[in-house]
């Protein structure tokens, strides 16, 4: 196991903390909460060192441990913190916002799965490799995260044009 040097490791959490942020903030819906996930990633990173080949692979890397981290936090804390997703929709571009209360009220893997192939432009093979899921699987959550979409998004009118 390498140890990461201090000028690596900066550019490492220069380069990937507004994505392990937006992926914490997507999962936990809580600043605070995704502040310290966010930290919590980059101090595995520092103290592990995972080897990689390429920075494809450290960027998967990443979104596994920080969505990792996310669901032990959920599993730890859900019952206890719960706050409004409201609060929090101010995050995204306003006329993004609807979109994107819908997305939230999306189950969790949906979530993910349009978050990685949408905002991160993954291919459903990649996404499959990240979340250890099968491409056929990625590939059903995904037709079923956008059909339900189109739904919401047509029934409220004005967000989606068929």
């Amino acid at each position: 196991m390498a140890k990461l040097g201090t000028d690596e490791a900066e550019r490492l959490i220069i380069k990937y903390s507004d994505m392990v942020f937006r992926i914490a903030i997507h999962n936990l819906k809580n600043t605070a909460d995704a502040e310290d996930i966010t930290q919590d990633v980059f101090i595995e990173l520092i103290s592990k060192c995972p080897e990689y080949k390429d920075e494809k692979y450290l960027k998967a890397w990443l979104i596994r441990v920080t969505i990792n981290k996310c669901n032990s936090f959920h599993r730890l804390f859900w019952q206890k913190n719960r706050e409004s997703i409201d609060d929090y929709l101010h995050l995204e571009a306003p006329e993004h916002q609807g979109v994107m209360e819908e997305i939230f009220s999306l189950p969790k893997d949906y979530r993910n799965i349009i978050y990685l192939y949408y905002y991160e432009e993954y291919t459903i093979a990649e996404i499959a490799g990240i979340l250890r899921k099968n491409p056929n699987t990625v590939s059903s959550y995904l037709q079923r995260a956008r059909k339900k979409l189109k739904e919401i998004l047509s029934e409220e009118g004005g967000y989606y044009d068929a």
